[in-house]
């Protein structure tokens, strides 16, 4: 199995998993929320992912999750599932549920807290992809989250085990995310920061096939990125790189851990809050961004970079 088993590309949204006030899981407003992404054009979702909060997750509310979503999207965008947890056998567990489910593949990082060595991150890899050898795999590369970052010759072993597909790098070393890309591209599916200037430019130098960003509060105009890149419009992309490049600049740390008001999926769900994006609220360990002066200065991003209307003097804002 390689990538061209799989036909996984373009814009998707690390789905968030939507709580309640009180941290009740709220099925009903994941599935408003994948209904608006595919309204949208996205062109697939990973569900319990690291914007989907899987780490504050009892494992039957994971399934829970993966079953929502499966059933909701029906086969109209691929959907991965994250089934990131501390030993292979965990992985395999929640894996296995997940395409009995339904889902088009999965995802996992390596090991949190443990730090692993490369041939400990091997060996996890190989026991998953073993002991499912059906399931097509996205290895995920997050560096902030397991305090390991998978070099580009890691990268190339590690795609050579039977199911792995893809790669999802989120690198903060950008010339390394491009040698990575460079080395394993022609095997297995790369998704990466592909939608800033630098990423548009090596996207068109050395390939690549998708992006998977946190939510989408875009709406069309990510996915429209990609359609615009497979039609040769360059311009667009280049347009809309620059546009992306400055509400980065704006909203999140370098490296896109977390938020400048909060840590990532609390000033997501903030911004999709304002924006009328169904995300609810997040779950402890993480808390909600309540302090006004913080979600002034949110709002006020939003505005200048047109995602929001200003207000008309009602205390209503539109999105655009």
């Amino acid at each position: 199995m390689d990538r061209t088993d799989i036909s996984w590309q373009g814009y998707w949204a690390a789905c968030p998993t939507p709580y309640g006030e009180h941290g009740e899981l709220r099925l009903d407003l994941l599935e408003s929320l994948l209904e608006h992404y595919l309204a949208h054009g996205l062109h697939g979702v990973l569900i319990n992912g690291t914007t989907g909060e899987w780490f504050s997750q009892t494992s039957a509310e994971r399934r829970a999750v993966a079953e929502t979503a499966i059933g909701c999207v029906g086969g109209r965008v691929p959907v991965v599932i994250g089934c990131s947890d501390y030993t292979a056998k965990a992985v395999i567990e929640l894996a296995d549920h997940a395409m009995r489910a339904g889902a088009s593949g999965i995802a996992a990082s390596a090991p949190a807290y443990s730090r692993p060595l490369d041939e400990e991150i091997v060996a996890f890899y190989e026991d998953i992809c073993t002991a499912l050898p059906d399931a097509p795999m996205m290895l995920y590369n997050w560096p902030s989250g397991t305090h390991v970052d998978f070099s580009p010759e890691l990268c190339a072993r590690l795609v050579d085990i039977d199911s792995v597909v893809a790669l999802k790098n989120s690198t903060g070393d950008f010339d390394r995310f491009v040698e990575t890309t460079r080395m394993v591209v022609q095997r297995a599916r790369v998704f990466g920061p592909f939608m800033s200037r630098a990423g548009y430019r090596a996207l068109t130098r050395v390939g690549g096939d998708g992006f998977i960003g946190g939510g989408a509060i875009l709406d069309d105009a990510d996915p429209r990125f990609w359609q615009a890149h497979w039609e040769g419009d360059q311009a667009y992309c280049l347009q809309h790189a620059e546009r992306t490049d400055r509400i980065f600049e704006k909203l999140w740390l370098p490296g896109g851990w977390r938020g400048r008001f909060g840590h990532y999926q609390s000033q997501l769900k903030a911004i999709m809050t304002m924006i009328g994006q169904p995300g609810g609220t997040v779950r402890p360990p993480r808390l909600p961004i309540k302090r006004p002066e913080l979600l002034q200065q949110i709002r006020a991003i939003l505005v200048e970079e047109g995602i929001l209307e200003p207000d008309r003097g009602d205390g209503s804002e539109t999105t655009n």
